[in-house]
Protein backbone atom coordinates (compact mmCIF):
# COMPACT_ATOMS: atom_id res chain seq x y z
CA UNK A 1 0.00 0.00 0.00
CA UNK A 2 1.30 3.34 -1.09
CA UNK A 3 1.93 6.48 1.06
CA UNK A 4 -0.73 9.26 0.28
CA UNK A 5 0.75 13.15 1.26
CA UNK A 6 -2.34 14.81 3.47
CA UNK A 7 -1.46 18.00 2.00
CA UNK A 8 -1.12 17.38 -1.83
CA UNK A 9 -3.97 19.47 -3.57
CA UNK A 10 -3.17 21.77 -1.51
CA UNK A 11 -2.04 25.55 -2.17
CA UNK A 12 -0.10 26.33 1.05
CA UNK A 13 1.52 29.39 0.89
CA UNK A 14 2.49 28.54 -2.49
CA UNK A 15 2.14 30.66 -5.85
CA UNK A 16 -1.54 31.64 -5.86
CA UNK A 17 -1.24 32.75 -1.88
CA UNK A 18 1.98 34.77 -2.97
CA UNK A 19 -0.08 36.35 -5.89
CA UNK A 20 -3.16 37.25 -3.77
CA UNK A 21 -1.17 38.78 -0.87
CA UNK A 22 0.67 40.53 -3.23
CA UNK A 23 -2.18 42.06 -5.04
CA UNK A 24 -3.98 43.02 -1.57
CA UNK A 25 -1.01 44.91 -0.30
CA UNK A 26 -0.28 47.01 -3.55
CA UNK A 27 -4.26 47.64 -3.21
CA UNK A 28 -3.96 48.77 0.58
CA UNK A 29 -0.57 51.02 -0.65
CA UNK A 30 -2.66 52.65 -4.05
CA UNK A 31 -5.70 53.30 -1.10
CA UNK A 32 -3.26 55.25 0.98
CA UNK A 33 -2.00 57.09 -1.91
CA UNK A 34 -5.57 58.73 -3.06
CA UNK A 35 -5.89 59.01 0.71
CA UNK A 36 -3.21 61.21 1.44
CA UNK A 37 -3.03 62.93 -2.01
CA UNK A 38 -6.33 64.32 -1.51
CA UNK A 39 -6.25 65.74 1.35
CA UNK A 40 -3.35 67.73 -0.13
CA UNK A 41 -5.44 68.80 -3.23
CA UNK A 42 -8.46 69.62 -1.40
CA UNK A 43 -6.49 71.64 1.04
CA UNK A 44 -4.94 73.77 -2.19
CA UNK A 45 -8.25 74.08 -3.60
CA UNK A 46 -9.37 75.73 -1.08
CA UNK A 47 -6.48 77.84 -0.83
CA UNK A 48 -6.40 78.43 -4.18
CA UNK A 49 -10.06 79.40 -4.25
CA UNK A 50 -10.70 81.39 -1.14
CA UNK A 51 -11.33 85.07 -1.42
CA UNK A 52 -10.88 87.50 1.18
CA UNK A 53 -11.56 84.80 3.69
CA UNK A 54 -14.79 83.53 0.95
CA UNK A 55 -15.23 81.04 -1.12
CA UNK A 56 -16.01 81.01 -4.81
CA UNK A 57 -16.78 78.61 -7.53
CA UNK A 58 -16.10 80.68 -10.44
CA UNK A 59 -13.01 80.70 -11.78
CA UNK A 60 -14.16 81.98 -15.65
CA UNK A 61 -14.66 85.37 -14.49
CA UNK A 62 -12.25 88.43 -16.10
CA UNK A 63 -9.20 89.38 -15.12
CA UNK A 64 -9.41 92.04 -12.28
CA UNK A 65 -6.50 92.56 -10.22
CA UNK A 66 -4.41 95.07 -8.56
CA UNK A 67 -1.00 94.43 -9.85
CA UNK A 68 1.84 94.85 -7.05
CA UNK A 69 4.28 92.48 -8.37
CA UNK A 70 3.40 89.20 -6.14
CA UNK A 71 1.44 87.54 -8.84
CA UNK A 72 3.66 85.25 -10.84
CA UNK A 73 2.33 83.67 -14.06
CA UNK A 74 4.03 80.48 -14.83
CA UNK A 75 6.91 80.57 -17.36
CA UNK A 76 6.64 76.79 -19.00
CA UNK A 77 5.72 77.83 -22.29
CA UNK A 78 2.84 75.49 -21.72
CA UNK A 79 0.16 76.88 -19.45
CA UNK A 80 -0.43 79.90 -18.25
CA UNK A 81 -1.99 80.40 -14.65
CA UNK A 82 -1.94 82.80 -12.08
CA UNK A 83 -0.85 81.44 -8.96
CA UNK A 84 -1.34 83.27 -5.82
CA UNK A 85 -1.16 81.89 -2.00
CA UNK A 86 -3.93 83.76 -0.76
CA UNK A 87 -3.89 84.51 3.06
CA UNK A 88 -7.77 84.84 4.89
CA UNK A 89 -7.13 88.45 5.45
CA UNK A 90 -5.63 89.38 2.91
CA UNK A 91 -6.32 92.82 0.81
CA UNK A 92 -5.57 91.47 -2.67
CA UNK A 93 -8.74 91.69 -5.32
CA UNK A 94 -7.68 88.25 -7.33
CA UNK A 95 -10.07 86.65 -9.61
CA UNK A 96 -8.48 83.73 -10.98
CA UNK A 97 -8.60 82.91 -14.93
CA UNK A 98 -8.42 79.29 -16.32
CA UNK A 99 -4.60 78.25 -17.68
CA UNK A 100 -4.11 79.13 -21.42
CA UNK A 101 -3.33 75.72 -22.21
CA UNK A 102 -6.84 74.67 -21.41
CA UNK A 103 -8.43 77.29 -23.78
CA UNK A 104 -8.51 75.86 -27.80
CA UNK A 105 -6.05 77.49 -29.84
CA UNK A 106 -6.40 79.87 -33.15
CA UNK A 107 -9.83 81.41 -32.96
CA UNK A 108 -10.41 80.35 -28.96
CA UNK A 109 -7.13 81.77 -28.23
CA UNK A 110 -7.82 85.10 -29.65
CA UNK A 111 -9.82 86.35 -26.56
CA UNK A 112 -6.30 86.55 -24.03
CA UNK A 113 -6.62 88.07 -20.68
CA UNK A 114 -4.62 90.77 -21.64
CA UNK A 115 -7.68 91.60 -24.00
CA UNK A 116 -9.76 92.59 -21.68
CA UNK A 117 -7.90 95.54 -20.53
CA UNK A 118 -8.76 99.02 -21.78
CA UNK A 119 -5.28 100.65 -21.72
CA UNK A 120 -1.77 99.94 -22.17
CA UNK A 121 0.05 97.74 -19.24
CA UNK A 122 3.17 99.82 -17.64
CA UNK A 123 6.47 98.64 -18.75
CA UNK A 124 7.42 97.03 -15.52
CA UNK A 125 4.45 95.31 -14.20
CA UNK A 126 3.95 91.94 -14.06
CA UNK A 127 1.62 91.20 -17.23
CA UNK A 128 4.66 93.03 -19.22
CA UNK A 129 7.29 91.24 -17.15
CA UNK A 130 5.68 88.07 -18.58
CA UNK A 131 4.69 88.64 -21.99
CA UNK A 132 8.72 90.05 -22.70
CA UNK A 133 10.02 86.70 -21.12
CA UNK A 134 7.81 84.80 -23.84
CA UNK A 135 9.40 86.54 -26.55
CA UNK A 136 12.73 86.25 -24.74
CA UNK A 137 12.65 82.54 -24.69
CA UNK A 138 12.73 82.38 -28.40
CA UNK A 139 16.39 81.56 -28.65
CA UNK A 140 16.34 81.06 -32.31
CA UNK A 141 14.11 82.65 -35.18
CA UNK A 142 13.55 78.47 -35.71
CA UNK A 143 12.38 77.34 -32.00
CA UNK A 144 8.45 78.47 -33.25
CA UNK A 145 5.93 78.68 -35.96
CA UNK A 146 6.22 82.34 -37.40
CA UNK A 147 2.01 81.76 -36.38
CA UNK A 148 3.43 81.35 -32.61
CA UNK A 149 5.89 84.32 -33.31
CA UNK A 150 3.53 86.88 -34.69
CA UNK A 151 0.80 86.12 -31.50
CA UNK A 152 3.19 86.70 -28.83
CA UNK A 153 4.20 90.36 -30.81
CA UNK A 154 0.78 90.91 -30.89
CA UNK A 155 0.10 90.56 -27.18
CA UNK A 156 3.34 92.70 -26.09
CA UNK A 157 1.40 95.24 -27.75
CA UNK A 158 -0.38 96.28 -25.26
CA UNK A 159 2.70 96.94 -22.99
CA UNK A 160 3.91 100.82 -23.25
CA UNK A 161 7.34 100.82 -24.80
CA UNK A 162 9.91 102.01 -22.56
CA UNK A 163 13.59 102.76 -22.96
CA UNK A 164 15.41 100.45 -20.56
CA UNK A 165 18.80 102.65 -19.95
CA UNK A 166 21.03 99.95 -18.52
CA UNK A 167 20.45 97.44 -21.33
CA UNK A 168 20.51 100.51 -24.26
CA UNK A 169 23.86 101.29 -22.61
CA UNK A 170 25.67 98.54 -22.32
CA UNK A 171 24.56 97.55 -26.06
CA UNK A 172 25.99 100.78 -27.23
CA UNK A 173 28.96 99.99 -25.26
CA UNK A 174 29.42 96.87 -27.29
CA UNK A 175 28.39 98.70 -30.78
CA UNK A 176 31.08 101.60 -29.45
CA UNK A 177 34.09 99.22 -29.05
CA UNK A 178 33.52 96.90 -32.02
CA UNK A 179 32.29 99.90 -35.02
CA UNK A 180 32.40 103.67 -33.50
CA UNK A 181 29.68 104.87 -36.37
CA UNK A 182 30.90 108.72 -35.12
CA UNK A 183 34.50 108.46 -35.84
CA UNK A 184 34.04 105.84 -38.36
CA UNK A 185 30.67 105.68 -40.25
CA UNK A 186 31.86 107.51 -43.33
CA UNK A 187 34.96 107.84 -45.06
CA UNK A 188 36.62 111.02 -43.80
CA UNK A 189 39.77 113.14 -44.41
CA UNK A 190 40.55 112.15 -40.85
CA UNK A 191 40.16 108.54 -40.50
CA UNK A 192 41.13 108.01 -44.51
CA UNK A 193 44.34 110.55 -45.23
CA UNK A 194 45.50 111.32 -48.33
CA UNK A 195 48.06 108.26 -49.97
CA UNK A 196 45.94 105.74 -47.79
CA UNK A 197 45.15 102.16 -49.87
CA UNK A 198 42.31 101.42 -48.92
CA UNK A 199 40.77 98.17 -49.27
CA UNK A 200 37.41 97.16 -50.09
CA UNK A 201 34.46 95.39 -48.05
CA UNK A 202 34.07 92.32 -50.42
CA UNK A 203 37.03 92.54 -53.09
CA UNK A 204 39.70 92.16 -50.24
CA UNK A 205 42.24 92.07 -53.06
CA UNK A 206 41.46 95.45 -54.40
CA UNK A 207 42.94 98.66 -53.06
CA UNK A 208 42.24 101.63 -53.73
CA UNK A 209 44.31 104.64 -53.71
CA UNK A 210 43.13 107.41 -51.81
CA UNK A 211 44.51 110.03 -54.38
CA UNK A 212 44.34 114.01 -53.91
CA UNK A 213 41.33 113.63 -56.44
CA UNK A 214 39.48 111.51 -54.15
CA UNK A 215 40.52 112.92 -51.11
CA UNK A 216 39.35 116.59 -52.56
CA UNK A 217 35.68 114.55 -52.40
CA UNK A 218 36.07 113.17 -48.84
CA UNK A 219 34.92 115.63 -45.78
CA UNK A 220 37.00 116.42 -43.19
CA UNK A 221 35.71 114.77 -40.43
CA UNK A 222 32.10 113.37 -39.21
CA UNK A 223 29.49 114.93 -39.16
CA UNK A 224 27.60 113.56 -36.83
CA UNK A 225 28.89 112.88 -32.85
CA UNK A 226 28.32 110.64 -30.25
CA UNK A 227 24.31 110.54 -28.54
CA UNK A 228 24.28 113.96 -30.71
CA UNK A 229 20.19 113.34 -31.10
CA UNK A 230 17.38 112.56 -28.76
CA UNK A 231 14.80 111.54 -30.60
CA UNK A 232 15.43 109.41 -34.06
CA UNK A 233 13.32 107.75 -36.43
CA UNK A 234 14.99 104.97 -38.96
CA UNK A 235 12.23 104.23 -41.39
CA UNK A 236 12.18 100.75 -43.49
CA UNK A 237 10.24 100.56 -46.69
CA UNK A 238 8.24 97.47 -45.44
CA UNK A 239 4.63 97.34 -46.42
CA UNK A 240 3.45 96.95 -43.09
CA UNK A 241 3.71 100.85 -42.84
CA UNK A 242 1.61 100.80 -45.23
CA UNK A 243 -1.84 102.67 -44.06
CA UNK A 244 -0.18 103.35 -40.52
CA UNK A 245 -0.87 107.27 -40.70
CA UNK A 246 2.57 107.58 -38.65
CA UNK A 247 3.77 110.45 -41.13
CA UNK A 248 3.39 113.26 -38.37
CA UNK A 249 4.83 110.86 -35.75
CA UNK A 250 8.00 110.27 -38.28
CA UNK A 251 8.28 113.99 -38.75
CA UNK A 252 8.33 115.17 -35.07
CA UNK A 253 11.58 113.16 -34.45
CA UNK A 254 15.05 114.75 -34.00
CA UNK A 255 16.68 113.35 -37.41
CA UNK A 256 15.52 110.96 -39.80
CA UNK A 257 17.32 107.84 -41.80
CA UNK A 258 15.58 106.47 -44.87
CA UNK A 259 16.47 104.13 -47.25
CA UNK A 260 17.57 104.00 -51.01
CA UNK A 261 15.07 106.65 -51.81
CA UNK A 262 12.01 105.46 -51.40
CA UNK A 263 8.77 107.15 -52.67
CA UNK A 264 7.57 109.83 -50.20
CA UNK A 265 5.21 111.98 -51.93
CA UNK A 266 1.63 113.47 -51.56
CA UNK A 267 0.21 109.51 -52.04
CA UNK A 268 2.52 108.05 -49.14
CA UNK A 269 3.10 110.55 -46.77
CA UNK A 270 0.06 110.50 -44.19
CA UNK A 271 2.17 106.77 -43.83
CA UNK A 272 5.97 107.45 -43.92
CA UNK A 273 5.82 111.25 -43.86
CA UNK A 274 8.66 113.56 -45.59
CA UNK A 275 11.15 114.77 -43.16
CA UNK A 276 14.75 113.08 -44.28
CA UNK A 277 18.02 114.12 -42.73
CA UNK A 278 20.30 110.76 -44.14
CA UNK A 279 19.63 108.70 -46.69
CA UNK A 280 20.86 105.91 -48.60
CA UNK A 281 20.91 105.21 -52.27
CA UNK A 282 21.92 101.75 -53.62
CA UNK A 283 24.71 101.94 -56.16
CA UNK A 284 22.56 99.25 -58.07
CA UNK A 285 19.32 102.06 -58.27
CA UNK A 286 21.49 104.30 -60.00
CA UNK A 287 23.02 101.74 -62.65
CA UNK A 288 19.44 99.94 -62.98
CA UNK A 289 16.71 103.60 -63.47
CA UNK A 290 19.46 106.20 -64.79
CA UNK A 291 21.67 104.19 -66.65
CA UNK A 292 24.79 104.99 -64.13
CA UNK A 293 24.65 108.32 -64.76
CA UNK A 294 26.05 107.82 -68.20
CA UNK A 295 23.32 110.09 -69.82
CA UNK A 296 21.02 112.21 -68.78
CA UNK A 297 21.31 113.27 -65.31
CA UNK A 298 18.40 115.78 -64.06
CA UNK A 299 16.03 113.20 -63.73
CA UNK A 300 18.07 111.54 -60.94
CA UNK A 301 18.64 114.96 -59.83
CA UNK A 302 14.94 115.86 -59.37
CA UNK A 303 14.46 112.73 -57.63
CA UNK A 304 16.77 113.85 -54.64
CA UNK A 305 14.91 117.19 -54.97
CA UNK A 306 12.19 115.52 -52.63
CA UNK A 307 14.15 114.68 -49.79
CA UNK A 308 14.92 119.06 -49.44
CA UNK A 309 18.17 119.11 -48.25
CA UNK A 310 19.42 115.78 -46.87
CA UNK A 311 22.72 113.89 -47.00
CA UNK A 312 23.14 110.94 -48.83
CA UNK A 313 25.21 108.43 -48.40
CA UNK A 314 26.30 105.07 -50.86
CA UNK A 315 28.62 102.08 -50.54
CA UNK A 316 31.18 103.13 -52.81
CA UNK A 317 34.11 100.87 -51.11
CA UNK A 318 31.28 98.17 -51.37
CA UNK A 319 33.10 96.67 -54.05
CA UNK A 320 35.33 97.88 -57.57
CA UNK A 321 31.95 98.32 -59.34
CA UNK A 322 30.38 100.34 -57.39
CA UNK A 323 32.94 102.91 -56.85
CA UNK A 324 32.86 105.01 -60.07
CA UNK A 325 28.85 105.06 -59.94
CA UNK A 326 28.90 106.44 -56.19
CA UNK A 327 31.78 109.20 -57.38
CA UNK A 328 29.30 110.21 -60.30
CA UNK A 329 26.14 110.83 -57.95
CA UNK A 330 29.39 113.69 -56.04
CA UNK A 331 30.01 115.03 -59.71
CA UNK A 332 26.52 115.84 -60.59
CA UNK A 333 25.28 117.42 -57.22
CA UNK A 334 28.54 119.48 -57.76
CA UNK A 335 27.78 120.23 -61.47
CA UNK A 336 24.44 121.62 -60.38
CA UNK A 337 25.31 123.70 -57.46
CA UNK A 338 24.09 121.54 -54.84
CA UNK A 339 24.89 122.28 -51.48
CA UNK A 340 23.78 118.62 -50.63
CA UNK A 341 25.94 115.94 -48.35
CA UNK A 342 27.47 113.07 -49.95
CA UNK A 343 28.93 110.45 -48.08
CA UNK A 344 30.38 107.10 -48.50
CA UNK A 345 30.20 104.59 -45.71
CA UNK A 346 33.33 103.50 -44.88
CA UNK A 347 34.09 100.08 -45.82
CA UNK A 348 36.01 98.80 -41.92
CA UNK A 349 33.26 100.09 -40.31
CA UNK A 350 30.77 97.73 -42.68
CA UNK A 351 33.29 94.83 -42.21
CA UNK A 352 33.12 95.51 -38.53
CA UNK A 353 29.32 95.96 -38.36
CA UNK A 354 28.87 92.48 -40.40
CA UNK A 355 30.91 90.65 -37.91
CA UNK A 356 28.99 92.41 -34.77
CA UNK A 357 25.93 90.68 -36.01
CA UNK A 358 26.87 87.83 -36.80
CA UNK A 359 27.31 86.63 -33.94
CA UNK A 360 23.87 87.74 -33.15
CA UNK A 361 22.70 85.30 -35.33
CA UNK A 362 22.52 87.61 -38.67
CA UNK A 363 24.06 85.38 -41.34
CA UNK A 364 24.17 86.73 -44.36
CA UNK A 365 25.91 87.58 -47.91
CA UNK A 366 25.01 91.37 -47.32
CA UNK A 367 23.42 93.43 -44.25
CA UNK A 368 20.30 95.45 -45.58
CA UNK A 369 20.83 99.13 -45.54
CA UNK A 370 17.95 99.37 -43.00
CA UNK A 371 20.34 97.23 -40.59
CA UNK A 372 22.90 99.44 -41.26
CA UNK A 373 21.02 102.58 -40.25
CA UNK A 374 19.59 101.44 -37.32
CA UNK A 375 23.42 99.77 -35.90
CA UNK A 376 24.79 103.94 -36.77
CA UNK A 377 21.50 105.25 -35.08
CA UNK A 378 21.60 103.37 -31.79
CA UNK A 379 25.15 105.15 -31.53
CA UNK A 380 24.22 108.68 -33.02
CA UNK A 381 20.89 109.13 -30.96
CA UNK A 382 19.65 108.90 -27.42
CA UNK A 383 16.27 107.14 -28.75
CA UNK A 384 15.90 104.67 -31.50
CA UNK A 385 12.04 104.07 -33.33
CA UNK A 386 11.68 102.34 -36.19
CA UNK A 387 9.12 102.34 -38.57
CA UNK A 388 8.04 99.87 -41.75
CA UNK A 389 10.64 97.05 -40.73
CA UNK A 390 9.09 93.82 -41.42
CA UNK A 391 10.07 90.80 -43.59
CA UNK A 392 7.37 88.38 -43.67
CA UNK A 393 4.01 88.38 -45.99
CA UNK A 394 1.90 89.18 -43.65
CA UNK A 395 1.45 91.76 -40.55
CA UNK A 396 1.06 90.77 -37.42
CA UNK A 397 -2.63 90.32 -37.40
CA UNK A 398 -1.73 87.30 -40.42
CA UNK A 399 -3.01 90.05 -43.27
CA UNK A 400 -1.05 89.32 -46.27
CA UNK A 401 0.80 92.78 -47.17
CA UNK A 402 3.20 93.94 -49.97
CA UNK A 403 6.82 93.67 -49.37
CA UNK A 404 7.16 97.82 -49.78
CA UNK A 405 4.99 100.46 -49.10
CA UNK A 406 4.84 101.56 -52.72
CA UNK A 407 5.54 98.16 -54.94
CA UNK A 408 5.47 94.19 -54.27
CA UNK A 409 8.78 93.79 -56.13
CA UNK A 410 11.10 91.23 -53.61
CA UNK A 411 14.71 91.02 -53.50
CA UNK A 412 17.09 88.72 -54.49
CA UNK A 413 16.78 85.78 -52.59
CA UNK A 414 19.46 84.65 -50.58
CA UNK A 415 20.94 87.86 -50.50
CA UNK A 416 19.79 89.60 -47.05
CA UNK A 417 18.65 87.54 -43.86
CA UNK A 418 15.60 89.60 -43.68
CA UNK A 419 13.71 87.52 -40.81
CA UNK A 420 16.72 87.03 -38.98
CA UNK A 421 17.40 90.93 -38.52
CA UNK A 422 13.80 91.38 -37.69
CA UNK A 423 13.63 88.65 -35.18
CA UNK A 424 16.73 90.96 -33.91
CA UNK A 425 14.58 93.89 -33.46
CA UNK A 426 11.78 92.42 -31.84
CA UNK A 427 14.11 91.02 -29.32
CA UNK A 428 15.48 94.53 -29.22
CA UNK A 429 12.16 96.17 -28.50
CA UNK A 430 11.52 93.42 -25.76
CA UNK A 431 14.89 94.69 -23.69
CA UNK A 432 13.76 98.10 -23.85
CA UNK A 433 16.57 99.07 -26.33
CA UNK A 434 14.44 100.33 -29.49
CA UNK A 435 10.93 100.64 -29.93
CA UNK A 436 9.74 98.88 -33.33
CA UNK A 437 6.71 99.95 -34.25
CA UNK A 438 3.88 97.85 -37.02
CA UNK A 439 0.37 99.08 -35.90
CA UNK A 440 -1.36 102.03 -36.59
CA UNK A 441 -0.22 105.43 -34.98
CA UNK A 442 -2.49 107.78 -32.99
Amino acid sequence: MGYSDPSSGKDILGNRSLCFIFICAFGLVTLLQQILYGKNYIKSAQQFSRLKGDETGNWTGPVNFSDDGSLKPARNGRKRCFRQNFQPDSQISVIVTPCLADIKKKKKRSHRYLENYDGSFDYNSTACRELRQEIMDVKVLTMVKTSELFERWRNLQVCRWEQNKEETSNFKMSLSRCCNAPSFLFTTKRNTPAGTKLRYEVDTSGILPITTEVFKMLPDDMPYSKSQYKKCAVIGNGGIIKNSKCGKEIDSADFVFRCNIPPINEKYSADVGTKTDLVTINPSIITERYQKLEKWRRPFYEVLQNYENSSVVLPAFYNTRNTDVSFRVKYMLDDFDSQRGVFFFHPQYLLNVQRFWAVQGVRAKRLSSGLMLVTAALEMCEEVHLYGFWAFPMNPSGNFITHHYYDNVKPRPGFHAMPHEIFNFIHMHTRGIINVHTGQCT
